[in-house]
């Protein structure tokens, strides 16, 4: 029999090489994870702004976002860490805002769904009510996402960022981080600016800071020369413990007295009335409303006398119910609204 010739061999066992390699390339997974984000696949779920995933429930209601035509604000119904529903319980209104918002409005509620993300597009010719609705639904989804994270475990610090509180030299805004039930961080994300104010915020923010880590709850001395903003300070770091899910916030920020861990006391989101704002703080204990009071409330001229006349009975009729659905006060029409409105908000906060 005749011999193979040597070259012959290394020729014919280069092209089995190859025809191996090939065959092997051929069988590459088409599903490479690598591959799929580099040509403009999903970016994973851990994307900011994304739908906290995991056992969040219910309704959540972010913060009211102030426009330059009025407020906006979100509520999102959650079912298994996923935006199930999306609706605005405030919109601009009047005149040609009530046309935007009947038109926009619902295509924003149905944008938040299909996203499950705050990363959602601006309707056209609702420039600034797709601003706010953008804004405090990203305040709602960071408030699933706290709520989520306590449920994981109360050791896991979470960071919460109070309301805005206006002073009369400018805005203040607190947010802290809390761990194993105590602020371990507090900072300053708005303060008072320019001319004198900066020399007070700069020498005030930081000692501001120091005794809400020390104090664990915004029951502190003001600095002294810094009244106002001290007072902003303290009222929006209240406001971030206030959002504190329970489990893990500083019971004493949250307002629950020694041996009463399950009390919780939030405060609602700020309701704008024709007359005023209002808005509404509740302690819950054991599932129920235990104590309803309003912290801001419609005031001066006429106001005044339908106010303490109204919010006392208000806050009678949120105990007796447990829940919003309680009747108006009969003359007080705007103020029962804006509080059933912030009363609603700060039962979403407490998962109720």
């Amino acid at each position: 029999m005749r011999k193979s010739h040597p070259v012959r061999r290394a020729v014919l066992a280069g092209a089995a090489t190859v025809s191996g390699i090939v065959l092997l390339l051929s069988m590459k997974p088409a599903s490479d994870p690598g591959g799929a984000q580099a040509a403009g696949g999903q970016i994973p779920p851990a994307a900011a702004g994304q739908a906290p995933q995991g056992g969040v429930n219910g309704a959540v209601t972010g913060d009211a976002a102030q426009t330059q035509y009025g407020a906006v604000q979100v509520r999102l119904t959650m079912s298994n860490g996923k935006i199930t529903q999306a609706e605005a319980v405030q919109a601009p209104k009047g005149g040609r805002s009530d046309q935007i918002t009947a038109s926009s409005v619902p295509r924003l509620n149905q944008a938040a769904v299909a996203a499950q993300s705050a990363d959602i597009d601006a309707v056209s010719g609702a420039t600034y009510t797709s601003a706010g609705y953008k804004k405090s639904l990203q305040s709602a989804l960071d408030k699933a996402k706290a709520s989520s994270g306590a449920s994981q475990g109360s050791g896991n610090a979470q960071t919460v960022t109070g309301d805005v509180a206006q002073t009369q030299y400018g805005p203040v805004q607190v947010r802290i981080t809390v761990a194993g039930g105590k602020i371990t961080k507090a900072e300053a994300v708005q303060a008072p600016k320019g001319g004198r104010s900066d020399q007070i915020t700069s020498s005030s923010v930081p000692r501001l800071n120091q005794a809400a880590v020390a104090a664990g709850n915004a029951q502190f001395d003001a600095v002294s020369g810094a009244t106002y903003t001290s007072a902003g300070y303290k009222k929006s770091l209240q406001s971030a413990l206030d959002k504190v899910p329970a489990g893990g916030g500083s019971s004493q920020g949250a307002g629950s007295g020694a041996g009463s861990a399950q009390a919780r006391t939030v405060t609602g989101s700020v309701a704008q009335t024709q007359y005023g704002p209002v808005q509404v703080r509740i302690t819950v204990a054991g599932g129920k409303i235990t104590k309803a009071e309003a912290v801001q409330a419609p005031k001066g001229g006429r106001s005044d006398q339908i106010t303490s006349n109204s919010v006392p009975r208000l806050n009678q009729a949120a105990v007796a119910a447990g829940n919003a659905q309680i009747d108006a006060v009969s003359g007080a029409t705007y103020t029962s609204a804006g509080y059933k409105q912030s009363l609603q908000s700060a039962l979403d906060q407490a998962g109720g």
